[in-house]
Parts: C-alpha cells; sequence; structure tokens
C-alpha cells in the first residue's frame, strides 16, 4: 500500500476543524516574509525564474512538469522544536488555479516533515493558515512551496510569510450532520429498515418516517441503547421494516431532527453493481481508458507502456541481488493508491471477481445477465464473454507473468509484488510516472495465490477460452508443485520502500485456499487429501474468525466458500461439515449485526477497528450471502442488509463511504490520480469506490493526517474523509472487490418479493459408480402451478467429468456447465409431473450431487 509515502502524503484541512484559540504567539521565524528586502533568503527552482512585482514575489511556474515538487519556492535554516506547536500563514495567487504542497521538511533526505498540507490556490487572493505540532526536532528545516506538476503555465504570485511558535493546535471535531442516521441510499422495499439517533435522552423518542411530499408514512417509538461503545455516543435504534412502498425522498424525523434523504426501491443496487466492477476498468495498467466507456473526466493514457517518462512494465528488472533476469509484467490492476501491483492482493480480487460471476451457476437467485457480454464498462465488450470475465481475465493474465520462468531459481514460485523503486509522487498519473519498476522476491504466500486464482480461472473460463483455461491449469498446477517444494518462503515485512511490504508469517491459509480451488477444479485426490489434512479444515474460528474473516492475508475462508458452494468430489458428510462452518460463521456474525446499535456484522475484539475495517464488514457480508444463498435463512440476508446500511450512512460519523452514493459520501480517497483535492484539474475518485474505513491505529501508523486529526478517536470514529488519510481513506482493489460481490448480491435481492422467488421444481440426483465412470440417473419434477415448456436443466459436473452417454433428454457441455433440454415427446413438464433423464461420465468413481440446479433460470430444490 502507499502507507508509506510521508513526504508526498497531505494532512489537510478538512470541514469541521475548529480555529486556533487565541495564544501568544512566538518570535516569528520566517525571515524578509513581506518581501520588503528583496528576495533573500528565498530561494526557488531554476525552472521557475521569480521576482518581487508590486511588493510581492512571483515566479514563472512553466507548463508540463510532472511533480509539485518539481517547481518550488522556500526558505532554508528555519529551526522546528519537537512539542512545539507553530502556525504558518502565507497569501498567494495564481493565474491558473493550482494547488499549493505546503511543506515543513529537512532540506535534504530522509525528508522528514513537520506539516504536509495541500492548499487550493485561485486567481483571487487566498489566505492559507495552518496549524500544526511538531514530532521531531529540524534543526534547519525547509518551509516550502511546491507549485509544479500542472499542464499549463502559470504565474504564482507569494506573500506575507509567517511561522510562529506557541500557536494553539486546533481541536478536530468531525461534522457529522444530522443525529438521524440512516442508509442514505435507502432500503429494498421487502428488506429491514433501521435507524439509529445520537440523543441524550433517556425514554423513548417518537421517529416519524416522511414521504418527499411532507406526508407521514410512518411513525413509531425509538429503543434506547445507551452509550455506543464503538462511538461513545449515547444512541437509540428505530425500525420501520412495515413501510414497503416504493418511492424517493423519504426522511427520518426524530426529537426535530432530521436524517438525509433517501429511497425505498427494488434496484437501488443495480447502478451500484456496474460502478464497483468499472472501479477495476479504471485501474487497470498498460492500456488506455477511453472516454466512451468511463466518461472524459476518468479517461487517461495508458500507464506504465514504455513510453516516456515511463520505463514501462514489459521489461522490468529484479531489485538488485534478486534474480538475472527480467520479465514482461504488464497489465493487471493498480492495487490502491500507488501504481504497485502485488500478487497477494490481486489474488484474493480477482478470485472474488471471479465468484461474483460463479455465485451465478450456484445460487438460487443469482442473475447473471447484468454480468454478461455488453452489460460492463469493458472494452472487450460484445466478445461472447461475460464481461465480469474480461475484466477478471486483464488480472488473471498478469498473475501468471509473475510466475518465476522454467530454468530459473525458484521456478514456478511468482514474485511477490512489482513497483516503483520509490514511493510515486502525489498525485501522479501512471503515464508520467518516470521511475524505474522492479520485481520483489518471490514468496509462498504470493505463489499459492496464484495457484488459488489460476485454479478458479481453469474451470469458469473452459466454456469460453479452452487454451486460456489450460494456462490456467499448468500455471495453478506448476505454482502447487513449486509451493509445496518451497513451502517457508516468506516476503520479507521490511520491503517497504515504494510499496506496501505485505508480510506473511503464516500461509497455511493460503495452502487450504489452493487446494481447495484445485481440488474443486480438478478432483484430483492429491488436493483432496491437501484439503482434508488442513489443520483448517472443518475449524470455524480459524477461517472466519470472530474479529474479522477474510483478507489478502487471512485467505483460507476463500476455500471454504468454494467447496460450500461449487460442486466438487466431498462426500455428503463432508460437504455438510464445509457448509456448517459457513453456516456457524453466519450466525456469529449475524449475532453481531442484532447486537450492534449501528448493525454491522463486524465487532473486532476491544474496539479494534483495523485498517481497511470496511472491507472486513464487506467480506463478513459476503459469509452471510453465502449462508443465505445455502438455506435461503432470512436472518442471513437481513445481516447483509444491515451491513450495507452501515457502509451507506448508518454509522456514527454519518458517512456515506462509497464515492458517488449517498448524500454524505467520502470523495477524497487517498489515490494517486484520483487526487481532486491535492490538483482541481484531477477527478475525485471514481463513484463505486470504497474507503477503507474507520482504523483505530491510524494515529500511530504514520500517516500525518490521522496523527493531526484523529488521536485519541473512538474506534468507529477514527476515520477522515481527507486524500492525505492513507491509514483511513485508501481505496484498494482488495477492498473494492467484495464491493462488488455484495453489491450485485444486493441488487439480486431486490429483484422482488422473495415469495414470487419460491422455488418451483425438485432435482433428485442420483450417481452409480462403476470401474471407469459412473452412471446418473436425474428426476425434474414440476413442483409449481405453471407448466413449463420447453424447459432446460442446468447445473454444474464436478472436476473434470465429461458426459459419454446420455438418454431421455439433449444435452450440451461447455467446461463443467451441463445443460439438458427436452425431446419431442417430453417438450412439456406440466405442474405435478416429472421427467426422468440421464448419462454417464467418463471419471472414475461416484458423480457428486451439484446441489443446485435451475429450471430455465430458476432455482430448484434439490431432493
Amino acid at each position: 500500500m502507499s502507507a508509506a509515502a510521508l513526504l508526498f502524503s497531505a494532512a489537510l484541512a478538512v470541514p469541521g476543524t475548529a480555529g486556533a484559540l487565541e495564544a501568544e504567539p512566538g518570535p516569528e521565524q520566517i525571515s524578509n516574509g513581506d518581501f520588503a528586502a528583496g528576495t533573500a533568503p528565498w530561494w526557488w527552482t531554476a525552472n521557475a525564474p521569480a521576482a518581487v512585482t508590486d511588493g510581492r514575489l512571483c515566479a514563472q511556474v512553466p507548463a508540463g512538469t510532472t511533480n509539485a515538487w518539481d517547481v518550488i519556492i522556500g526558505q532554508n535554516d528555519v529551526p522546528i522544536v519537537a512539542g512545539e506547536s507553530y502556525e504558518l500563514s502565507y497569501t498567494a495567487t495564481s493565474t491558473v488555479p493550482l494547488t499549493v504542497q505546503t511543506r515543513v521538511q529537512e532540506a535534504t533526505e530522509p525528508y522528514t516533515t513537520a506539516l504536509a498540507t495541500a492548499d487550493p490556490v485561485g486567481t483571487e487572493v487566498t489566505e492559507v493558515t495552518r496549524t500544526f505540532t511538531a514530532s521531531v526536532d529540524l534543526p534547519a528545516a525547509s518551509v516550502q512551496l511546491q507549485i509544479g506538476g500542472g499542464e499549463r503555465a502559470t504565474t504564482f504570485c507569494l506573500d506575507d510569510v509567517s511561522l510562529r511558535g506557541g500557536a494553539e493546535p486546533p481541536v478536530y471535531v468531525p461534522d457529522t450532520g444530522s443525529p438521524v442516521r440512516v442508509n442514505q441510499v435507502g432500503y429494498l422495499p421487502d428488506g429491514p429498515k433501521s435507524g439509529t439517533v445520537v440523543t441524550d435522552a433517556d425514554a423513548p423518542l417518537t421517529w416519524t418516517v416522511k414521504a418527499e411530499d411532507g406526508s407521514t408514512a410512518a411513525t413509531g417509538t425509538t429503543v434506547p441503547q445507551g452509550e455506543d461503545p464503538t462511538s461513545h455516543q449515547r444512541v437509540h435504534t428505530f425500525d420501520f421494516d412495515g413501510l414497503t412502498e416504493a418511492g424517493d425522498g423519504y426522511t427520518v424525523e426524530v426529537d426535530g431532527e432530521v436524517s438525509e434523504p433517501f429511497s425505498i426501491r427494488g434496484d437501488l443496487y443495480d447502478k451500484l453493481r456496474s460502478d464497483a466492477l468499472a472501479y477495476f476498468y479504471h485501474n487497470r495498467s498498460g492500456t488506455p481508458i477511453e472516454a466512451d466507456l468511463v466518461g472524459a473526466e476518468y479517461a487517461r493514457p495508458a500507464g506504465h507502456i514504455g513510453v516516456a517518462p515511463n520505463k514501462g512494465d514489459t521489461d522490468v528488472p529484479c531489485q538488485p541481488g534478486v534474480c538475472d533476469y527480467r520479465l514482461d509484467v504488464s497489465g493487471g490492476w493498480y492495487d490502491a493508491g500507488d501504481h504497485g501491483k502485488y500478487v497477494v492482493n490481486g489474488g484474493i480480487s480477482v478470485a472474488q471477481l471471479m465468484s461474483t460471476y460463479e455465485r451465478t451457476l450456484t445460487a438460487p437467485n443469482a442473475e447473471s445477465a447484468e454480468l454478461g457480454d455488453g452489460e460492463l464498462r469493458v472494452p472487450e465488450r460484445d466478445n461472447g464473454v461475460p464481461d465480469i470475465l474480461d475484466e477478471a481475465r486483464w488480472e488473471m493474465d498478469f498473475l501468471i507473468k509473475m510466475q518465476v520462468p522454467a530454468g530459473e531459481p525458484l521456478a514456478g514460485m511468482a514474485h511477490h509484488k512489482m513497483h516503483d523503486a520509490e514511493w510515486t509522487g502525489l498525485p501522479m498519473k501512471p503515464h508520467l510516472d518516470p521511475q524505474q519498476r522492479e520485481l520483489h522476491p518471490p514468496s509462498t504466500a504470493a505463489t499459492l495465490n496464484l495457484a488459488a486464482s489460476a485454479a478458479q480461472c481453469a474451470r469458469l473460463y473452459a466454456p469460453f477460452d479452452e487454451d486460456f483455461a489450460d494456462r490456467c491449469l499448468r500455471a495453478a498446477e506448476t505454482a502447487w508443485a513449486a509451493a509445496k517444494q518451497h513451502p517457508d518462503v516468506l516476503a520479507d515485512p521490511a520491503d517497504g520502500t515504494g510499496g506496501g511490504a505485505y508480510g506473511d508469517n503464516d500461509v497455511s491459509d493460503e495452502f487450504y485456499w489452493a487446494a481447495a480451488e484445485l481440488f474443486t477444479t480438478t478432483g484430483k485426490d492429491t488436493y483432496r487429501q491437501a484439503v482434508l489434512s488442513s489443520d483448517l479444515h472443518g475449524d470455524t474460528d480459524a477461517v472466519f474468525p470472530a474479529s474479522g474473516g477474510i483478507s489478502w492475508g487471512s485467505t483460507g475462508g476463500l476455500g471454504v466458500l468454494t467447496l460450500a458452494t461449487v460442486p466438487n468430489g466431498l462426500t455428503s458428510a463432508q460437504l455438510d461439515e464445509v457448509r456448517s462452518v459457513v453456516t456457524t460463521a453466519a450466525d456469529r456474525y449475524a449475532a453481531q449485526s442484532g447486537a450492534q446499535a449501528y448493525g454491522l456484522p463486524y465487532a473486532p475484539q476491544g474496539g479494534d477497528y483495523v485498517w481497511g475495517s470496511n472491507s472486513q464488514v464487506l467480506n463478513n457480508m459476503i459469509v452471510l450471502a453465502t449462508a443465505h444463498d445455502l438455506t435461503g435463512k432470512a436472518a442471513y440476508q437481513g445481516a447483509v442488509l444491515r451491513g450495507a446500511d452501515y457502509l451507506f450512512g448508518r454509522n456514527p460519523l454519518n458517512q456515506s463511504y462509497v464515492t458517488g452514493y449517498g448524500e454524505r459520501d467520502s470523495h477524497n480517497q487517498h489515490h494517486r490520480f484520483w487526487a481532486h483535492q491535492n490538483d482541481p484539474a484531477l477527478p475525485h475518485p471514481a463513484p463505486g469506490s470504497v474507503a477503507g474505513g474507520p482504523n483505530l491505529t491510524a494515529a500511530g501508523s504514520g500517516d500525518p493526517v490521522a496523527k493531526d486529526k484523529l488521536s485519541g478517536c473512538a474506534p468507529a470514529m477514527c476515520y477522515i474523509d481527507d486524500i492525505g488519510s492513507w491509514a483511513t481513506n485508501e481505496i484498494t482493489i482488495n477492498w473494492n472487490a467484495p464491493l462488488a460481490f455484495i453489491a450485485s448480491y444486493l441488487d439480486d435481492a431486490g429483484e422482488g418479493d422473495p415469495a414470487a422467488q419460491a422455488r418451483t421444481c425438485e432435482v433428485t440426483y442420483s450417481s452409480h459408480p462403476w470401474s471407469s465412470g459412473s452412471t446418473v440417473t436425474v428426476h425434474v419434477e414440476n413442483t409449481g402451478s405453471e407448466p413449463v415448456s420447453p424447459w432446460e436443466l442446468t447445473w454444474l459436473l464436478s472436476g473434470e467429468q465429461k458426459l459419454s452417454h446420455t438418454w431421455s433428454a439433449e444435452f450440451t457441455q461447455s467446461g463443467r456447465t451441463i445443460s439438458a433440454k427436452p425431446l419431442t415427446w417430453n417438450r412439456t413438464l406440466a405442474p405435478g409431473a416429472a421427467v426422468d433423464f440421464g448419462f454417464n461420465t467418463s471419471a472414475t468413481g461416484p458423480a457428486p450431487d451439484p446441489a443446485a440446479f435451475k429450471l430455465n433460470g430458476r432455482a430448484c430444490s434439490s431432493g
């Protein structure tokens, strides 16, 4: 991650920051701040000649510089004392509006920084005042205004520069808006509808839902909850489940306070599904991002293709001493706020995108059409492949390229990561990045990420591109063998220059995940034994712990979800055990949701909200969604929906954490080229980008904004929508991937009354093994009230089974997907009637019951 980019990360001012209190100012530490004595001792970079004009220092800033620090006006030898609070102020204008990177830092490496803010300056005189407390002694600090990075030339004029000690540090008080907290996007008509109100009242209060025209739509009384331990707020909760009438502009009023507006509609999450998936196209490396897909605001040239000033990703060397070869590692997704590409982040991300698609093959009410060919914002539209798989392939291809070539030491393993030699500047468009890219050493964790995701790739792409599916399977099995040969090659936790280290000293979870995916894809006993012999198998606490579940560093749960939902060769008893792990975890997360005043299915011990806590909420929601798919239990779906409420505004900060969704949405997330807060010429993050969220340890992580604003915060309050706060406000592929999965699930959930989706067919699937295969008979009964004509039953085979002989139906096999259609004489399946047909498989042993069948796209019960 871009966490270590302290020099270039900005501690920015935001609404809600109190001004400095009156205090006795210290002596002036800036010499000639009014330029009455000329220009000395001020200095400026040679590319921006400056002179005093009308009592101000004016510099001619050239066009086309790359970084803010390419053009600087500064004064050196300013003493800064640790623990002292200072006020820095100046006035400025610019003929072309720009953002000044205001710095108080060491003049030479390592450029230790006491103040780093981003301050917009326009054509009218702008007054900038910043107060900070120094954390280190800087006997000869440099006060700098970094004003480069603009595409257009400008004249920048500066005056009235002052730096004095003795300032009173401002107290940051977040602007939380209305005390009535709701899901600012809205609620599904048939789903739960809950809210929270911050109040000191001891007795219940009356709540009223108002329609857009001001009429009363529902009313009731709140339930006092006392002090919420996550926010230290006294709160009440309220529910209005009975309100099902679709509409926009609803509000909730409690004790004279009014919530943000929201909707009640079934299609609330349709656009979010598309936006959350478009995030990945936006962040592609090695290809231009086209305006006709994302709009002119977000279009940009291809990054890291070797066009100056890029060094490119097509011929990347290793770090010195790591290897003596170079690799083409072009493509893939930029991981987060930086321009790095990491296998352990890419593996879980691409797997969850593929699982979003795979769910449409196995889950009862999952919708595949909106993920299909021509539906999403990808340039490969209309190629006969579901668009979501086109997007996943862009990353999958990169992950395979990261594999160590045959004949080299550690052949078959995967390099852990690849990124700039030093931290990428902020802001920085990818095509302007001038740094050398470097491969970092291979690791067992990265190798197993490749094995797992490539195995999943092999089964999903087989119906569309057999050659690519075969390439994925070869990469997966090669990676597995290499990891078994080198089981403890761990990433260096200190390898954090230029990119996140992603150290992981326990890879048992990656071994389990990879074994589960390889077994599900191939059915081979080697992988079956690796699954069954793992200490993680059947252990809910190990794969879905109470304090948080799936993450890049804890991937065992991904294997469990695959085994529980995708047909494989487990026995019925073994499958029941795996599914019990899922439902036990879902029970735990649902209980957490029900017990908390803000309804989120995440309750870390001691309120220890971790870095990327919103992704933990989302991944717990995936477990709940999977349990709901498996059981149909409404409590699981209710907890998913309450998790969505939290993410979209029903939280202690009254903040929607997803760009473009809700009245009070995050829109200054930490990112290198979606950096409007730093440079008005750049856009805000694209809609559908989820912020990392509250992080209890952010203030001590080195994050300058968190240190300044969030010290001592309550757990769920440790967040700020500021581009400089990488510890709370970063965006990453491995956080947006679970958002995309959940958005797809939520959109499916909003399709209508669950009763209308009741299963109206039942399938009995019987397998009879023999020496070199098995014989399968299928009995399909129409349990509904309407005839089905013509009918089509679809399901997935496990492993590498192939049909060898069929009867009483017309069969087609595409990869693992089987379709059975009627012959002339059994075209109509009347209510209460049944049809029987069968087939042989060429695989040795039984053909396990797939458990998931769809009749004309509608899920059937499995008898």
